[in-house]
């Protein structure tokens, strides 16, 4: 007998591989799936603003059982970006009441999007709002000085996104805007004039209903004057100028849609904070002449490549402006389009 078989006993079990002992996952035994719950009983709602992980949604918007709610994004959002203007669909507590917390598990397929990147570099964007359909650029005759720079690049944004730019002149009372607004005259862009003194509250509103209007401007032009003035109680924080540097103080600090009740019907002002630059890292320049469709048909018989600048070769648009095909306002719809085509140079 070998010495491997002394001391074997019949009666010990066998043992091997099968076995070990296996201890189970710490995330417990359920194996992972990546079948998602459709969420069938889910509701829909309105993305009013966001703070610090928490979503403010309105739910049954002018309906019977319309109220407001906070809500958290489910886990498998969390790679996918919920902004203000967002339609989600909400599980969970959706009862609003104090204390109750709901859950988005589903973003809405989006009509429009609002970016700006860092900066023309940057090709990482920022999503300022979702679904709206109006841009209300609002710009100070004085105090600060209009910048014609930053209109033309909210403008492409506006392009971009396909939203209607409308361009609000505050403190007119300060100084004469006219040459400024010379700048914009081959635009069809709407423009309103408002005074420190005498706001046009129901001119202004009457563009806003029906609409979902989002508030751009630069620190300090009166933008969160306007929208309380708009939407009373609305108490957006309200700042003033530097008299040394010329620049206001930003004084809004996060994105939030407010309601706009009116005789005239009602729509949302988005109000967004004050900004000094607008980058457009994200924007395709093709989209700008899209704005402006009588261009853009001529457009057709440019070379390929053409930019439709000065400098362009054979370019049909400037061709056809320079013959006198385009009338009285076709020189000034050129020099706009050609000055926005210019900040991606």
């Amino acid at each position: 007998m070998s010495w491997w078989d002394a001391g074997d006993d019949e009666d010990e079990p066998e043992f091997d591989e099968s076995s070990v002992r296996v201890r189970p996952s710490r995330r417990g035994s359920r194996p992972r799936t990546k079948t998602r719950p459709q969420h069938a009983d889910a509701v829909v709602g309105l993305v009013l603003g966001v703070d610090r992980g928490r979503y403010t949604v309105m739910v049954d918007e002018n309906g019977p059982d319309e109220r407001t709610l906070t809500a958290a994004r489910a886990s498998e959002l969390r790679r996918k970006s919920v902004v203000t203007g967002d339609r989600v669909d909400l599980v969970g507590d959706t009862t609003g009441d104090e204390g109750s917390l709901a859950r988005i598990v589903r973003v809405l397929e989006r009509s429009t999007l609002l970016r700006r990147s860092a900066d023309d570099t940057d090709e990482v964007e920022r999503v300022i709002v979702a679904n709206a359909d109006q841009m209300l650029i609002v710009v100070a005759a004085a105090n600060p000085e209009p910048r014609i720079r930053l209109v033309d690049r909210y403008l492409v944004a506006a392009y971009d996104a396909r939203i209607q730019p409308i361009l609000c002149i505050t403190k007119t009372d300060l100084a004469d805007p006219s040459e400024f607004l010379e700048n914009f005259a081959g635009l069809d862009l709407p423009v309103v004039r408002s005074r420190t003194d005498d706001m046009p509250i129901e001119l202004i509103t009457a563009e806003l209903v029906d609409h979902r209007t989002v508030f751009v401007g630069h620190s300090g032009v009166g933008k969160s004057t306007l929208v309380n003035a708009l939407v009373p109680g609305a108490d957006r924080a309200t700042g003033v100028v530097n008299t040394v540097t010329g620049r206001g103080r930003h004084t809004s600090s996060s994105t939030v849609s407010l309601r706009l009740d009116s005789p005239a019907g009602r729509g949302w002002v988005i109000d967004t904070p004050g900004v000094r630059s607008f980058g457009l890292g994200h924007v395709d320049p093709s989209n700008i002449l899209g704005a402006f469709s009588d261009l853009a048909a001529i457009a057709e018989q440019c070379p390929r490549g053409c930019t439709h600048l000065p400098d362009a070769p054979d370019c049909a648009i400037v061709e056809a402006v320079d013959a006198g095909e385009l009338g009285d306002t076709g020189r000034a719809r050129l020099d706009s389009l050609q000055r926005l085509l210019e900040t991606f140079r």
